[in-house]
């Protein structure tokens, strides 16, 4: 497996008595389905249900969690979260300079044993992926990929980030399908901006989701419109190449590829398609054309 050491990350540490019930009422993951050795995704959302923060959160002891955030964000998570605790019995700290790694495994069928040769005490399997992904915290093998090396497999898996692909505060966890990777605890009860996002779930009313881009030649810089009939269907988000994210409107993607109309990014055309992974669809019919 290939390992890169990510430095743009951080590692948030949360522990005691109360660790796991208080972020348990504020982030959208539900952390009783969170296993050992396990990193799942989730946010902490606005009160109108818009992303603040990303991140992986894992266990690391008894009454303890390490959440994996980026890392020009991380201090001012810290206050976010020191802000939420009144009287949690509840400590809140950065690391400082941390070791975040990845490892992961573009063959789907390797075996878990195989995976997980390497793994230690600090090794949690990233579950965004349907392929092996492990992140490793403190004690990483040797690096012997790029961060660039992990981006291109990240994008070809269909997962995007905060930073490349969104702006925190503008997009919704259904936009960048945290609803579809675990992300989001619909049974779990209240957190901050369920409300919302329950509102969209239940009424199916999420319009906006990532989709692979695909072009003949290299795309554009990320931030690049997608155009199709003159009226813009969706934003570049990740880019490696000729493989990109974006996040559209899936019914004016629908629209374009029932009408056969090109969609272009720049001059450079572009076919989307859903992640095989994620279980949304296309609607039937192309939506109504809503600011959304």
């Amino acid at each position: 497996m290939p390992t890169a050491i990510l430095a743009d990350r951080a590692i948030i540490d949360v522990s005691g008595p109360d660790a796991e019930h208080f972020l348990q009422n504020i982030l959208t993951v539900d952390l009783a389905a969170l296993g050992e050795r396990e990193a799942k995704p989730g946010a902490l959302l606005s009160p109108q249900g818009k992303i603040m923060f990303d991140f992986l959160v894992s266990r690391s002891g008894e009454n303890a969690l390490r959440i994996e955030c980026r890392a020009d964000v991380a201090d001012d998570f810290v206050r976010r979260l020191t802000l939420y605790r009144l009287r949690a019995k509840a400590e809140i700290s950065k690391q400082d300079q941390p070791v975040v790694a990845v490892s992961w495994e573009s063959d789907s069928a390797a075996s878990d044993a195989d995976s997980t040769a390497s793994q230690t005490d600090s090794t949690v399997r990233d579950s965004r992926f349907q392929s092996p992904v492990l992140r490793h915290y403190g004690a990483a093998p040797s690096a012997d990929a790029s961060e660039a090396d992990w981006h291109s497999f990240r994008v070809a898996a269909g997962v995007a980030e905060s930073g490349p692909d969104y702006g925190l505060g503008d997009a919704f966890p259904h936009d960048v399908l945290l609803d579809q990777m675990g992300g989001v605890g619909f049974k779990k009860g209240c957190f901050i901006g369920q409300e919302v996002v329950s509102r969209m779930q239940h009424r199916g009313t999420a319009r906006r989701r990532v989709l692979l881009i695909r072009a003949a030649s290299d795309l554009p810089a990320p931030g690049t419109d997608l155009i199709s009939g003159g009226k813009v269907v969706g934003t570049l988000g990740s880019v490696s190449g000729s493989h990109g994210l974006a996040i559209a409107r899936i019914d004016r993607v629908k629209a374009a590829l029932d009408a056969g109309a090109e969609i272009t990014a720049g001059d450079v055309a572009v076919t989307p398609a859903i992640p095989a992974w994620a279980r949304f669809t296309y609607p039937e019919a192309a939506g109504a054309e809503e600011e959304a």
